[in-house]
């Protein structure tokens, strides 16, 4: 069978040959093997440069955005786009992939490519010291290059990678910090800055009693108890946008654009929920279209748009959550 899949040098026929052969049983660890031997004919074949670390802006790729270099072998920057993306990555020497994001992740694509995916997901507001360590072991112990990502790869990633470099001595939390100013994170995101404010360097003990899980897979909440998260980050941004569209006075721990985002991951990683799949597609559409709708909204906060304008776009948020409980939860 190896001489079989050897002798097909189109990256598409291969991709599905492989598929063939796992419908047919042959096991995962088989399969990653045969395609590093053959990782030069699939996705892209031109080695792409690594941003360097006194590069001040963030370095586009295809499929790839807003990638900064924090330390040598450290990147943050957003989630892969589709075959692009991750053809991106492979051409960039990463070697291994962390998301600090709560959707899913694409582990297959990552595998076929010779890459490793970890899972561990932080929210908006930050992470407490515990994931902070995980991170921080997994950059240690796993292999380098390594790429942490979040959606968009401003906020989550840069604070999760600016924090755990600190923890490993690799950035202080000046250098740390404007690192994170490099890509993009918003000065409101307050929680994210907190982490690496707060980070110190960990002795050997703190991080070998940390995990070493290291999972590809991180169990998201349910569906029920992800719509009832839904409903108080809304009520939030109800009150957020009762104050102007600032911080209200009876709820001064509330970060604007910060609830905005929560409220977009929750809709999009509700995407990956088995209840989910299981309904009609125009299910997942009006999840997406909710979605989209709230980083406009999101972004809105951070740039400084109208209060009419986000609330338009809040508006046509919450009736399209209100017709999808129409039309499937009433």
């Amino acid at each position: 069978m190896i001489i079989e899949i050897g002798s097909v040098f189109q990256a598409g026929t291969i991709m599905q040959r492989i598929k063939q052969l796992v419908t047919v049983g042959v096991t995962t660890a088989f399969i990653s093997i045969a395609t590093l031997l053959l990782r030069p004919a699939i996705g892209q074949t031109t080695p792409a440069t690594l941003p360097s670390v006194p590069a001040t802006n963030p370095s586009d790729f295809p499929g790839l955005h807003n990638v900064v270099a924090f330390a040598d072998g450290l990147y943050s920057g957003s989630v892969p786009e589709g075959e692009a993306g991750f053809d991106s990555l492979m051409s960039l020497g990463i070697r291994t992939i962390i998301t600090v994001d709560g959707a899913q992740p694409d582990v297959d694509k990552a595998a076929v490519r010779g890459m490793r995916y970890v899972h561990l997901p932080i929210g908006y507001n930050g992470m407490d010291k515990t994931r902070t360590l995980e991170i921080a072991r997994a950059i240690k112990e796993l292999p380098h290059p390594i790429y942490l990502h979040c959606h968009h790869g401003k906020h989550r990633s840069a604070g999760a990678l600016g924090a755990a470099a600190v923890t490993l001595g690799l950035l202080t939390t000046p250098q740390a910090t404007a690192k994170m100013k490099i890509s993009g994170t918003a000065p409101n995101y307050t929680g994210l800055y907190q982490c690496v404010n707060v980070a110190a360097l960990a002795n050997a003990d703190e991080l070998a009693a940390a995990s070493n899980e290291f999972p590809q897979r991180s169990m998201t909440s349910g569906m029920v108890d992800t719509m009832v998260e839904i409903d108080d980050v809304f009520e939030h941004l109800k009150s957020i946008e009762k104050a102007g569209w600032n911080v209200p006075a009876d709820h001064p721990d509330l970060v604007p654009a910060a609830e905005a985002g929560r409220l977009a991951d929750l809709l999009r990683n509700l995407r990956d929920d088995e209840h989910t799949q299981a309904r009609p597609a125009e299910f997942a559409s009006a999840l997406l279209i909710a979605s989209k709708e709230v980083e406009t909204v999101e972004e809105g906060l951070q740039s400084g748009a109208a209060p009419a304008l986000l609330s338009a776009k809040f508006k046509i948020v919450a009736n399209t959550c209100r017709q999808c409980h129409v039309n499937y939860r009433d």
